[in-house]
């Protein structure tokens, strides 16, 4: 009877699995975090990501002081490949300063940057987790694939406009921005480790060399939280930041999240806090599967099945 058993569950663990494409059934949200996300959001899907913050600012030494608040928008739109994204991220912020006299109230878009992300390396692409049918300990022993991360690339342009005064040169430009990003999912897949790497502001009188780190963990089917380390680095602006907040799943389609960050410095120290809204748009998508374990198209597929009739 054992062998029986055996047999049956051994059978049924060897059917190939299917593998979807990076589409997922609920909205995978960059916010409220500071990183970028290694998978797309799937072909002819359009995802909006939203938030309002508010900001404080004192500077230990030229003695200033600043509250403000400002606008995030990012556009997401996945088109003609699963792994390609094409990216629209804009942030607009209003300041005051005190004293105003020395320094004066700032309000402009403090960052235009268009680009596209593609994933180069996805580590459960033809993947399959083996059972052991006579073992339920080394079923749930440490996977060491999970390892492995989803690796992307990202590259577009900050385009800042003439007079701007978040930007080091009243000259208006246009520079390249890179970043490398990694993606784990780890333990039972509820928590998730990003790493961005970023150059910034390229070919400019002062480049930028960022990170961003971001653990996330799901508590249930619609709580989650994270928390965020960020360095920025260059010659006109460096800082260190921590961040932490939460996103509630409202449907599959729609999330709403908070956040508040702080800086580890005092030149000047940083302390804002937010609210954020993602929507997604996916009407237009149509599911992409494809055989795992054969690594077959569609379109082979159905010659097998044709030669199958003949024979």
């Amino acid at each position: 009877m054992f062998q029986i058993k055996t047999l049956v569950a051994a059978a049924f663990f060897s059917i190939p699995t299917i593998h979807y494409s990076q589409y997922t059934d609920q909205i995978n949200s960059n916010r409220p975090g500071e990183t970028m996300s290694a998978f797309a959001v799937g072909k002819s899907v359009i995802q909006l990501e939203s938030g309002l913050y508010g900001i404080q600012e004192k500077h230990s030494i030229r003695n200033w002081d600043a509250n403000g608040y400002g606008l995030d928008l990012t556009l997401r739109w996945g088109l003609f490949l699963e792994k390609l994204e094409l990216i629209a991220d804009l942030q607009y912020q209003y300041e005051t300063f005190n004293p105003t006299i020395i320094y004066p109230d700032r309000s402009a878009l403090k960052q235009t940057v268009l680009g596209a992300k593609y994933l180069i390396y996805d580590p459960f692409k033809n993947y399959e987790k083996k059972i052991n049918v006579y073992s339920w300990k080394a079923n749930r022993s440490f996977n060491w694939h999970q390892v492995i991360p989803a690796v992307s690339v990202f590259a577009g342009a900050n385009l800042t406009f003439a007079n701007n005064p978040y930007y080091f040169s009243e000259k208006g430009a246009i520079s390249p921005k890179v970043m490398l990003i990694t993606q784990n999912h780890l333990g039972d897949g509820s928590w998730v480790f990003i790493t961005n790497i970023i150059g910034d502001y390229i070919g400019t009188d002062f480049p930028s060399y960022n990170y961003v780190l971001t653990l996330t963990k799901g508590f249930n089917d619609h709580w989650s939280g994270f928390i965020e380390n960020q360095g920025i680095k260059s010659d006109f602006y460096s800082d260190a930041i921590v961040r932490g907040g939460a996103a509630y799943l409202l449907t599959n389609d729609m999330q709403i999240d908070a956040s508040i960050s702080g800086s580890l410095k005092t030149t000047p120290s940083l302390l804002y806090g937010g609210i954020g809204f993602s929507w997604r748009f996916d009407d237009n998508y149509r599911e992409v599967r494809m055989d795992i374990d054969s690594g077959d198209s569609e379109k082979k597929a159905k010659k097998r099945a044709k030669k199958t009739k003949k024979g």
